[in-house]
């Protein structure tokens, strides 16, 4: 899917160089992926401590000896 967008060139070559990537291609995917990552963290944070726990959950049958 070819798209075209104004991105700032002086952060695109810096991120370029920070990442060691070859490609402005490659660099933007990683981007996104990274962003994409770090939103889906901040979801699990922002439901931690939310949910009650189960009371019969058994924590000690899945230890293996």
């Amino acid at each position: 899917m070819a798209t075209n967008l104004a991105i700032d060139n002086k952060l695109l070559n810096e991120a370029l160089r920070v990442g060691g990537l070859k490609t402005k291609k490659d660099t933007v995917n990683l981007a996104l992926k990274e962003f994409v990552n770090r939103r889906k963290q901040l979801e699990i944070i922002n439901i931690f401590g939310k949910m009650d726990p189960d009371p019969d959950y058994d924590y000690k049958k899945g230890r293996i000896r």
